[in-house]
């Protein structure tokens, strides 16, 4: 009887820590808040750039800043029409452009991007910029890295928040965040989930279309990034990705409603 109190609890409690994902509608699990994981969030993104050599005040790194910029202003005000601006509550929007050979860019909790210059090759041009820059965007909107936390701390059995977990185990609470955010012993590396990155393509098609980028693009960066990949060694921005193929798919099966929101923000 008293496992199935602690059962039924168990499940009551999953119920009611749960969070809406804008457009795709998806529930996901959400014991965190943001008010607890972006102070840590915003810590470790100081450190990376403290650890890198940054070329935001180049030519390219102004031109990540400024598509940043326009998608997460865009999606801020999106939110706002829709009534979901508690979403961003606590962000702090942040982009800069690392030196690095890595086809790579991340986003930690709160809007802390980086694009790394060995993908701006295979970016091209400020569209596809726009295309790393949804995807990375959607990330934070729907916070993948607080659902992640979320989860590794029911795995472990912390279930009483950031605070109680902390204060129970420390170490293991400090562990399942940087694990969550992707931050290891080099600079940071999201590790999502393969739903995770599909449901950010999703959005991240639909925020590049909002802020005014052409969505039919992202196939076309996705065909770039699939003939890079043909290589001894994926880039790490496919490292635990699905496939360009599946990717191009789904992206094309959700054209028509990304080139709606695309048509409706044309001036």
């Amino acid at each position: 009887m008293y496992k199935k109190i602690i059962a039924l609890l168990f499940i009551g409690l999953i119920a009611y820590s749960c969070a809406t994902v804008p457009l795709s509608g998806r529930r996901q699990l959400s014991l965190v808040s943001n008010a607890e994981v972006l102070p840590l969030s915003y810590d470790q993104y100081d450190q990376v750039l403290g650890d890198s050599k940054v070329l935001t005040n180049s030519a390219k790194g102004k031109q990540v800043v400024n598509v940043g910029r326009k998608i997460s202003a865009a999606v801020e005000k999106y939110l706002e029409d829709n009534g979901q601006s508690e979403i961003t509550e606590g962000f702090s929007w942040e982009f800069n452009l690392l030196e690095s050979e890595q086809v790579n860019a991340w986003c930690m909790p709160g809007g802390k991007v980086a694009f790394y210059t060995g993908i701006l090759p295979i970016c091209q041009d400020e569209t596809g910029i726009a295309v790393v820059m949804g995807h990375e965007v959607a990330h934070a909107i729907a916070n993948h890295a607080r659902e992640r936390m979320s989860q590794g701390m029911v795995a472990n059995g912390l279930l009483g928040g950031v605070q109680a977990a902390m204060g129970e185990n420390p170490t293991l609470t400090q562990t399942i965040f940087l694990q969550a955010v992707g931050y290891g012993g080099q600079v940071g590396m999201l590790k999502f989930s393969r739903d995770q990155e599909l449901e950010a393509d999703q959005l991240g098609l639909i925020f590049m279309a909002i802020a005014g980028y052409n969505p039919r693009e992202a196939p076309a960066f996705w065909e770039r990034m699939n003939a890079q990949s043909e290589g001894p060694r994926p880039p790490e921005f496919l490292s635990t990705h699905p496939g360009p193929e599946r990717r191009i798919d789904q992206l094309n099966d959700q054209m028509d409603k990304a080139m709606e929101y695309y048509n409706e923000n044309q001036p």
